[in-house]
């Protein structure tokens, strides 16, 4: 495999550990407020290569003990399950980011996986607005993660106009029975579609009122506003 980037130190990204974070290039979806648009839409070198990555997370083997692999999106990268059985030989904890659309690479890799974090964009009949041709995959993902014995997450960033409130009911209908699920704050900055960059979040409140609904549906709800 080949990497975008590698952040060596991360208190946010895995639950409980210190983690480092390894960036793959390209994905199968276009979000307009993705933050990480370079390595998604045109990923230019240098890239790190598998040896060299796995030569560094050795070498800080002392500070972290897990990896985080995100992107861009990891599961478009065939080599994605070997890498990460790599991984678990060398004694890390390993968490996924995934978009889910890619269920087949994702089963693959849940034998050398701790925890996976399955982004939620949106209702699914918007999930157009994002580049998909329908969601059949990521519903499929969605069933393999609730019936597994993996530890997963479904989160959902509440970005004005993708996500409204009368989307909320719609995926708390998607995500029925999901053991964890996490709520989070859209944050403007740097992100692919000029109009996201200024675009205003939505106001604590409004966030609430969103918690509320789809608490009905998980049965543990975080919020990360």
């Amino acid at each position: 495999m080949k990497f975008s980037g590698l952040q060596k130190t991360s208190l946010i990204d895995f639950p409980n550990k210190v983690a480092a974070v390894l960036f793959t290039p390209g994905c199968n979806l276009r979000c307009p407020y993705c933050y990480n648009w370079r390595i998604v839409v045109d990923p230019k070198p240098p890239f790190l290569n598998e040896e060299t990555a796995l030569q560094i997370l050795e070498e800080r083997k002392r500070y972290v003990d897990a990896v985080v692999v995100t992107g861009g999106e990891p599961t478009i990268h065939k080599e994605l399950p070997k890498f990460l059985k790599r991984l678990k030989e060398k004694g890390f904890a390993v968490k996924l980011d995934t978009n889910g659309f890619n269920p087949k690479v994702l089963e693959e890799s849940l034998p050398y996986v701790d925890y996976v974090a399955l982004d939620v964009k949106t209702s699914l009949g918007k999930y157009g607005l994002l580049g998909a041709a329908g969601t059949a995959e990521l519903t499929h993902t969605m069933e393999v993660l609730k019936a597994g014995k993996v530890e997963y997450e479904f989160r959902t960033t509440v970005v004005p106009k993708l996500v409204e409130e009368e989307d909320i009911a719609q995926i708390g209908e998607a995500v029925k029975g999901a053991e964890n699920y996490a709520l989070q704050q859209f944050i403007p900055g740097d992100t692919l579609n000029e109009e996201y960059k200024s675009l205003k979040p939505y106001p604590p409140e409004t966030l609430e009122k969103m918690a509320e609904t789809i608490r009905k549906y998980v049965n543990n709800l975080v919020t990360r506003f």
